[in-house]
């Protein structure tokens, strides 16, 4: 079995803090230029120079993403900014230019280059032609089926890594290549700047009667017929590596610290379980489709990875979130008597019951005994976003730990 990566993706310090506690073995982010997720909060030079170093800290990697499609007005830029995170020192940089490329083993030759699933890499000779070129890693393009990723795998070298979504949004373009956004908005996705047509609401009109819209329906709401559910591949964790896979990651660049703790805490368990034991993994089923089912997620599919099937559907009819708790805020600090600070989320108050994420999976349910606000006076409630807030559980927690409440 190869040595398997579990690859969470980072849209803030924050939450690469948060992916790092909860158990990811690598973590993907983006600059403030040049990736794909222009709408993310993203990483400051100051930020992606102490979110490298808390990582290196604890033994994670980091991998830059620099994966839009270049025009001729870019290449000077990527220059100067791969020349500053030369001097960062992030463990990889995500690619799908070629261009870019070249501009990458120039500039940073030590700095290894993976190439982005936007490369639309679908077959062998794809992947050893990345490889002569200098390239690490290849994000498998998403159309691929697991049988197709096994074939790959025993027609590359064995330094050559394969790198494959299981969790998270999928595209209804080849690997994204949208131009949706663009023609609807002026916003170029393979810029950066999608604002995902795809999960609109679309209705039928025929050329001789403007006007008149013909619903396709599935509900009384019509239809979203470029709609696909979200990928989830946690019962299927044996069949990923079977593939030769050796780096599971995750989508979500725009995804909250909730949502990433919760993902990455499931899959680090699920892999951890089944490299202990086939039947431990098994036994533990249920636990990981519980608790993957907390995020806020569209409805599951496994995507393509065993062909098309009725029951394999990826369209989805509705664009509305599956939502089951609510996100209160990360442990910041613990005072000498346990009591523990947070910057609120979302409102909460005196007496209710919160849910404690442990990074080993396990939850605690503590009862809001007392709180304190910024000024250490006592109040019932906490109404404002991102209020300094100390919560009094009668029990000291570590900082870090996430907490969330039921709806």
């Amino acid at each position: 079995m190869r040595d398997t990566e579990l690859l969470i993706p980072a849209s803030s310090l924050e939450v690469l803090k948060t992916a790092v506690l909860y158990g990811a073995d690598a973590v993907y982010i983006g600059g403030e230029m040049y990736g794909l997720r222009a709408k993310a909060r993203n990483f400051s030079v100051e930020d992606m120079k102490e979110g490298i170093r808390f990582a290196h800290e604890k033994g994670v990697k980091v991998y830059v993403t620099a994966n839009i499609v270049a025009h001729n007005d870019d290449l000077e830029g990527i220059r100067e900014y791969f020349r500053q995170l030369r001097e960062m020192g992030p463990d990889a940089l995500i690619i799908s230019d070629p261009g870019v490329f070249m501009i990458a083993k120039e500039e940073c030759p030590e700095i290894e280059r993976h190439i982005s699933t936007q490369a639309n890499s679908t077959n062998y000779a794809t992947y050893n032609f990345w490889y002569e070129q200098g390239a690490s890693r290849v994000v498998a393009a998403r159309e691929l089926s697991l049988k197709e990723l096994a074939d790959i795998r025993k027609h590359i070298p064995a330094d050559m890594e394969i790198e494959a979504f299981v969790h998270g949004a999928m595209c209804i373009s080849h690997s994204g290549r949208c131009l949706l956004s663009n023609y609807f908005t002026g916003r170029n996705a393979n810029m950066g700047a999608c604002t995902h047509p795809c999960r609109w609401k679309y209705y039928v009109m025929e050329e001789s009667r403007p006007g008149e819209y013909l619903p396709v329906e599935e509900n009384e709401r019509g239809t979203y017929i470029f709609n696909s559910k979200d990928l989830c591949m946690i019962e299927h964790i044996p069949d990923l590596l079977g593939a030769g896979v050796d780096s599971l990651k995750i989508e979500g660049r725009m995804k909250t610290a909730l949502y990433v703790a919760a993902v990455t805490r499931t899959y680090r368990r699920a892999i951890d379980d089944y490299k202990k034991s086939p039947e431990l993994y098994e036994k533990n089923l249920d636990y990981y489709r519980d608790e993957i089912a907390k995020c806020t997620y569209r409805q599951f599919t496994t995507g393509f990875y065993y062909g098309k099937t009725d029951e394999n559907s990826q369209i989805y009819d509705a664009n509305t979130y599956i939502k089951e708790y609510t996100y209160i805020g990360i442990i910041q600090e613990v005072d000498e008597k346990g009591w523990c600070k947070i910057y609120q989320r979302n409102k909460f108050c005196v007496g209710e019951t919160i849910e404690v994420m442990i990074p080993d999976g396990s939850n605690l349910s503590l009862k809001v005994l007392a709180m304190e606000d910024g000024d250490r006076e006592p109040v019932t409630s906490a109404p404002h976003p991102k209020q300094e807030i100390w919560i009094n559980f009668g029990k000291a927690l570590n900082e870090g730990y996430l907490l969330r409440r039921k709806e």
